[in-house]
């Protein structure tokens, strides 16, 4: 018998093969996400002042960013093999970064072609002509030193802003490189007064631009890939005086759970050039994935170019956005299912990020548990959010841009009571919105948080629009509201060291 059919099927999937699809099918090693806690930015005269140190932004010296940058180079040209990718990031050709990434792993050279914008042979040579504007150095696979002192131990993901170059040691996990360039662009593009969104982007027939905002679990992904209007990206976009452009040239997209009945888009998507990460095959077939098997991790992804989706529209640029949405799944089920805010709410909320956990998803939850994360990504912000949300609030207030909350998660009790919103009354409210069927209806307000809701959205039942009707004990609803809304007063203290006392009075909830 051949040696490699000897194999154990974990040893087998932890090598680079193709699927059954042709998707390059690729295993990070021990780190199957980011790891936050491991990321730097070196502190010097340049971010001393401007970086929005803390918990999310922590620092690394400039000595120590150079022992980790040797330490780098060094073990990449220890290697027989080295790949360098050029590629751009940004679809505006006024505000594109170049980008070189330097690394030993085919899997990862292949994952930021596919995830940058390709370069035409003339534009290589004068977008990188006096060098990349930005570069990442990726020895993922060696550790970082433990004896130096600005790292905590074998993984350190560092940016040096100076030199506009990000180093990695100790994580072969893919996401490291993007989700690293992506802070980078948080920090370069509000210079240059362009507000950089964590956040999915789509364009109706006749030009109307949507964005959608949201984390993990809130359907952005399954929102933004509407049938009815063309993908401009499902992750990372910046707004300029001009307009929308997407930053990326592919998508990252979980497939834990995937399947062809529930999001055919991205999984006709994975084929030849495509990568899939982590993922493990059927027992049956050694190049059949199985996309239901989590045993090495459930931050199983696969990256593809952005044209490989159907409707994508390239270039990916579009006009000013019409209508702005905060998708929220509130698991305490007391958010109206569609709301529209104002100047204040557009800020407050925008700052606050909030979804929540569900009872049973961690041990000893036994409710939900309110969740934050400023911007909708707080983990890739570089500056203080309210640098974003004043950007954002004036720009939707420049363009008249609506800005409404759908909450997609629970209705007629909180999380183990109540049902979660169904998908199709969801996608009826945000048809009516981009129809514009809510401009003329009447609206009332909904008490503590303050909230516009509209009296009636068509094919969707008024009582479900008023989430008190969907409540059976009353007093339980103002209970679970009240006790949200104090969530939310205590996650903003944080931010209000640089936030107007004027945005949490007229933009947040209020209790009596």
């Amino acid at each position: 018998m051949l040696p490699h059919l000897r194999k154990s099927h974990d040893e087998r999937v932890r090598e680079t093969v193709i699927s059954s699809s042709g998707a390059l099918v690729n295993y990070s090693g021990e780190r199957t996400g980011r790891s936050p806690k491991d990321k730097r930015i070196v502190f010097d005269e340049l971010t001393q002042d401007k970086i929005w140190w803390g918990d999310v932004n922590k620092p690394i010296s400039p000595h120590g960013y150079d022992c980790n940058r040797a330490r780098s180079i060094d073990y990449l040209n220890s290697r027989p093999e080295v790949f360098v990718i050029d590629g751009l990031a940004s679809w505006d050709p006024d505000n594109r970064f170049s980008v070189r990434v330097i690394c030993n792993r085919p899997y990862h050279a292949l994952f930021m072609k596919q995830m940058l914008i390709r370069p035409t042979p003339a534009e290589i040579d004068h977008e990188f002509e006096d060098g990349a504007d930005f570069t990442i150095i990726n020895g993922g696979e060696f550790p970082a030193d433990i004896n130096n002192n600005s790292v905590t131990g074998e993984t350190s993901v560092a940016v040096n802003l100076r030199r506009s170059e990000m180093c990695i040691l100790g994580s072969q996990y893919a996401g490291e490189m993007k989700k690293g360039l992506f802070g980078v662009m948080h920090y370069f593009m509000p210079k240059r007064g362009i507000l950089s969104m964590h956040a999915s982007c789509n364009e109706g027939p006749n030009g109307d631009i949507s964005i959608l905002f949201g984390l993990s679990g809130t359907g952005k992904t399954t929102l933004s890939a509407d049938p009815h209007r063309y993908l401009l990206g499902d992750d990372e976009h910046c707004w300029t005086d001009s307009g929308i452009f997407n930053i990326e040239g592919g998508c990252y997209a979980k497939v834990v759970d995937l399947s062809e009945e529930k999001e055919p888009e991205i999984y006709n998507a994975i084929k030849f050039g495509s990568i899939l990460e982590n993922v493990l095959f059927t027992k049956e077939n050694r190049r059949e994935v199985d996309y239901h098997n989590v045993r090495i991790t459930e931050n199983t992804r696969v990256a593809y170019p952005l044209d490989y989706i159907p409707g994508a529209k390239i270039p990916a640029v579009g006009g000013h956005p019409k209508n702005i949405f905060y998708l929220v799944c509130d698991a305490y089920g007391v958010l109206p299912p569609v709301s529209k805010l104002d100047f204040f709410q557009t800020k407050y909320h925008f700052i606050s990020g909030y979804t929540s956990k569900v009872a049973g998803t961690e041990m000893g939850i036994t409710d939900p548990v309110a969740t934050f994360s400023a911007c909708y990504g707080e983990a890739f912000l570089p500056l203080h959010p309210f640098t974003y949300a004043k950007m954002l609030a004036e720009k939707v207030e420049k363009h008249k841009t609506n800005v409404w909350m759908i909450n997609t998660g629970w209705t007629g009790g909180k999380y183990g009571r109540g049902t979660r919103m169904r998908l199709s009354y969801t996608r009826k409210m945000i048809d009516a919105i981009h129809q514009g069927h809510l401009d003329n209806v009447e609206y009332n307000k909904f008490d503590v948080f303050n909230l516009q809701v509209p009296k009636s959205v068509p094919g969707v039942p008024d009582d479900i629009l008023w989430p008190e009707n969907t409540w059976e004990n009353k007093d339980e609803f103002k209970v679970e509201l009240i006790k949200l809304a104090e969530k939310f007063n205590e996650n903003f203290v944080k931010y209000q060291d640089e936030t107007p006392v004027e945005v949490v009075e007229k933009g947040g909830p209020t209790l009596n």
